[in-house]
């Protein structure tokens, strides 16, 4: 299992305050069953640079790995990129790709998107670099036109839900659906700590396979290792 959206550096946003807190929610999420986590630190345009970002970034990898022993899952240094006005032009965008891959996990805003914004998306979708994902749709995919995430899906855009959104029950049919009409691709934890946002990936498979059966969690996992450049055994 791939946890494809998580905040599991150690201060370096708003997820884990500090590397035994890290070692934590790594534990958690092993148990789970998630063999690869994607650390997937905001990145704001608007505070750092990509080069200030990427520095920061080595050095909460740093502090964690003093902490992990071979029994942690293997941790993939990535970026939650907020959209800011021109992201599709920033020349160190690839650099904030998951590590070994050209996956782009990109953030949108929680409300109405302009043209500007939808046409921007499609450039990115449109440049060849890059496999994008959107995170955590459940946020604003309400808020957007269905023809913006049909146009999307023709585009390759792939959409990250976070588990929870699998769990209560007021959102549980919704995301459900979303997956059945293949507008949800990967899932991610979206964890920030071990307490109000703990790891909850192994409840939402469970759920999945429950209301849905095995079959979109299979295809979850193919695609995550197709993405990781693995093949399944």
């Amino acid at each position: 299992m791939i946890d494809f959206h998580s905040h599991v550096l150690p201060g370096i946003d708003d997820g884990s305050k500090d590397a035994a807190m890290s070692r934590q929610m790594l534990e958690a999420l092993r148990s789970q069953g998630a063999d690869t986590v994607a650390a997937t630190s905001h990145f704001y345009a608007m505070e750092r640079t990509p080069e200030r970002y990427l520095q920061r970034r080595q050095e909460a990898w740093e502090r964690l790995t003093a902490e992990l022993d071979e029994t942690a899952p293997r941790i993939l240094l990535g970026a939650e990129v907020l959209y800011f006005p021109g992201v599709s032009r920033m020349e160190k965008l690839p650099e904030l790709c998951l590590e070994g891959t050209d996956l782009l996990l990109l953030e949108m805003p929680f409300s109405a998107w302009s043209e500007y914004m939808i046409r921007e998306v499609r450039e990115i979708a449109r440049s060849g670099r890059f496999t994008l994902l959107l995170a955590h749709i459940e946020r604003y995919y309400y808020q957007q036109p269905a023809f913006v995430w049909d146009d999307f899906l023709a585009e390759g855009v792939l959409m990250q839900a976070n588990a929870d959104f699998f769990l209560p029950l007021q959102t549980r049919r919704k995301a459900l659906r979303l997956l059945k009409e293949g507008r949800i691709h990967l899932l991610g934890s979206d964890c920030h700590n071990t307490t109000s946002r703990p790891p909850r990936m192994g409840e939402a498979r469970a759920m999945i396979e429950k209301h849905l059966g095995r079959k979109y969690l299979e295809e979850i996992d193919t695609l995550g290792d197709m993405i990781l450049g693995k093949e399944r055994s």
